[in-house]
């Protein structure tokens, strides 16, 4: 069951405490608050946890703190839209509005490797008016001994670099609990000069300590990759696992899935699912052609696999694109063969912008005034 309170309660308020009071006696049942910072209103939650169906919900419902109650049956308690169409969806993070009816991209480096090139990428996005970028410092490989990453060593520079062009948010993917601490060391020596979205990659959506420990935290917002490996139910399931630790500002990602029915491309793109889990959810959804494609090979009509495969989950809709750049792909430590070259950025953002006015031009055929 969900308590929804009224907007911009106060937890130290007199219906608060009655309502907190009435809720904390009933048996066999256990509270978790969670709370969401809109962009005009704060909004409270407070999850009813156990045996619920002996709970009176009309009852819930009167209580003097309560707006609305749901009995919820489905499995994403958190991140689940339970019907209510009212519910915030999304998050503003660092002056950035991440949400189901916003768009941003995120282009750059799949992996760090040098100061020159991160300068590099960051330089080209300010010239094209682009805040957002990906940068890997943590990199988990199949091959123990191919390149993992520079870690902590390169942290200063890409969040020094990204205040000195303007980046207000980096995608950066973390494989251990330990990297969200050097993650905000290194922030918090720099004057946090740009934000972080810590990033969940497709081989550790089912590592539960990883995404406990992401959830337990709340300075940072995620972004959850499908596991390339399992059903969506389970991806989601490993968002979820963020939201019931108390960080509900989760992004989730669809990248692939492993078949050799998608070749020649690396993976099965699955963007088909960008409508599916916007229903489901009430997180924004993310496309990343990169590592669905995992190569830049193009069509005859000129146009690269990745550009049409961005496209497609923009048209069905995404939120977001994780897109992976270079300046010189030919040098990258990873996945440089899928790796877009920074004199093409003008072009694959102006050609995204265009497929999101498609998807925009799409809503106002099915919901016509």
């Amino acid at each position: 069951m969900l308590a929804i309170l009224h907007p911009d309660v106060d937890e130290d308020s007199l219906e608060y405490r009655q309502t907190w009071e009435y809720l904390e006696q009933l048996p066999g049942v256990e509270l978790s608050v969670n709370t969401i910072q809109g962009k005009t209103r704060k909004l409270t939650e407070i999850y009813l946890l156990g045996n619920t169906a002996a709970v009176d919900l009309d009852q819930v419902a009167a209580l003097p703190a309560v707006e609305r109650a749901i009995r919820i049956s489905e499995g994403y308690r958190v991140l689940g839209r339970h019907t209510e169409g009212e519910r915030e969806t999304g998050f503003v993070y660092n002056g950035v509005e991440f949400s189901q009816e916003t768009f941003n991209v995120l282009p750059g480096l799949c992996a760090v490797d040098n100061p020159a090139n991160v300068e590099t990428m960051m330089k080209a996005l300010q010239e094209n008016g682009h805040t957002l970028t990906r940068m890997g410092a943590y990199k988990p490989r199949t091959n123990p001994y191919s390149f993992q990453g520079h870690g902590k060593e390169c942290l200063p520079y890409v969040f020094e670099l990204a205040g000195q062009y303007g980046i207000k948010v980096i995608s950066m993917e973390v494989t251990h609990e330990s990297h969200i601490e050097e993650i905000d060391t290194a922030l918090e020596k720099l004057g946090r000069p740009t934000g972080v979205l810590l990033q969940v990659g497709t081989r550790n959506s089912q590592n539960f300590e990883l995404l406990k420990a992401i959830g337990r935290q709340k300075t940072y917002p995620a972004l959850v990759k499908r596991g390339f490996g399992i059903t969506l139910s389970d991806s989601l399931n490993a968002a979820e696992y963020l939201a019931s630790e108390g960080n509900s500002n989760v992004i989730f990602c669809l990248r692939g899935m492993r078949s050799d029915l998608g070749a020649p491309h690396r993976m099965m793109v699955d963007f088909g699912h960008v409508p599916t889990v916007k229903r489901l959810t009430r997180m924004p959804v993310c496309v990343d052609p990169s590592h669905s494609v995992g190569t830049r090979h193009g069509a005859p009509d000129g146009i690269l696999d990745i550009a049409h495969v961005s496209a497609q989950g923009v048209v069905a809709g995404a939120n977001l694109v994780l897109v992976d750049f270079h300046p010189n792909p030919e040098e990258a430590l990873v996945d440089g063969a899928q790796a877009l070259r920074i004199e093409e950025l003008p072009q694959y953002l102006a050609d995204i912008e265009l497929a999101w006015q498609t998807y925009q031009q799409r809503l106002k055929i099915w919901n016509p005034a």
